[in-house]
């Protein structure tokens, strides 16, 4: 194999080292704004609450790997162009996102990821189609899988939608529960309230979550699908009789115990959905590679290797998974741009 391609793997690692440092500077300001905003603790507290949700969801999120080959149809390609591809997409995200980030400007890293793959695997198609070589298909659309291209698009827009629906429903519920006789009604009521906004977020962050875990066997999954609702039930007791304690026994504000646990979920739920988009590229790469030395190992020409074997499911090394979470937990802690991002949202609310 040409030494070329080596060290197109390496760059595309060094390039998701850094995306991981700015994607996280740019996510920032979506788990921490409501802990930052609302005082619920001293900032070095609230990031090290995110910190310990970014390295459990950082172990959550091999499920969503696919993202990075399922864009475009990797059979129409060749190794090639695969990884001229990804090496286009890391350096485009890097330089995106630490524009945005300078700037302060929070984006979506999913949608910048979806159109840079798309961009990159049009650009490729393009090429191919007007260089005329024989046996090359001359539709652009054989080369984008363009359903499941539109399912995530259609998918970022309408979570948007619904988080916007969602958030009038919990907040017009709190209000009417709580407002102007706040004292009385949450004496009575706060650890019920308490509890089941922790029970959802047990719920959504750690059962839900599991199923994207390369640490989970197949069994594991299938006995809490089958007994959810009886986990579900004790997650409720466990939360609402805690919260009571430490509410009316240890005199604790339980609203910034709740906002806490929100935000380790919420940052979570980002290391879980959202690490894909930096380094998911790089883990495509990397099995592209073993597909091309394996096709090398016996003869193949590379230049027009196809690379349908990228189609095949893929589970994630949890090493390199941890590894990404550390980088994202340290950018947390240390990028300047983090701090600068989140606190353009909190002036915003």
């Amino acid at each position: 194999m040409d030494p070329i391609y080596y060290f197109i793997i390496g760059l595309i690692l060094v390039l998701s080292c850094f995306d991981l440092v700015v994607g996280v500077s740019n996510d920032a300001a979506n788990f921490l704004n409501s802990a930052v905003g609302s005082k619920a603790a001293p900032r070095r507290t609230i990031v090290l609450v995110a910190a310990l949700g970014i390295i459990i969801g950082s172990l959550f999120s091999s499920g969503m790997m696919e993202i990075a080959r399922s864009v475009f149809m990797p059979a129409r390609f060749s190794f090639h162009d695969i990884m001229l591809i990804f090496l286009a997409v890391m350096l485009t995200d890097v330089i995106l996102l630490d524009v945005f980030n300078t700037f302060g400007l929070p984006t979506s890293t999913t949608v910048s990821i979806v159109f840079e793959l798309l961009g990159g695997a049009v650009a490729a198609a393009l090429f191919k189609i007007w260089s005329g070589e024989p046996g090359v298909a001359q539709e652009l659309s054989s080369y984008i899988n363009s359903s499941k291209a539109l399912a995530i698009i259609s998918g970022i827009f309408s979570s948007v939608f619904i988080a916007f629906i969602c958030g009038i429903t919990v907040m017009w519920i709190s209000r009417l529960i709580f407002s102007f006789n706040y004292q009385k009604s949450f004496k009575y009521l706060g650890a019920v309230w308490c509890g089941v906004a922790l029970t959802a977020i047990t719920y959504f962050a750690i059962f839900k979550g599991l199923k994207g875990s390369t640490l989970v066997t197949k069994d594991m999954i299938r006995h809490l699908d089958d007994h959810i609702w009886l986990y579900v039930c004790c997650s409720l007791a466990f939360w609402t009789v805690l919260m009571a304690v430490l509410q009316n026994l240890c005199k604790v504000n339980i609203l910034k115990v709740s906002v806490l646990a929100g935000t380790m979920a919420l940052a979570l739920s980002f290391a879980g959905n959202d690490l894909v988009n930096f380094i998911g590229v790089f883990m495509a790469g990397q099995s592209s590679m073993e597909i091309a030395a394996a096709a090398a190992a016996q003869g193949a020409d590379l230049t027009t290797l196809s690379m349908g074997g990228l189609m095949a499911p893929v589970t994630a090394d949890w090493r390199y998974l941890l590894g990404a979470g550390v980088i994202m937990v340290l950018a947390l802690m240390f990028s300047k741009k983090a701090q600068t991002v989140t606190d353009t949202e909190v002036n915003l609310a």
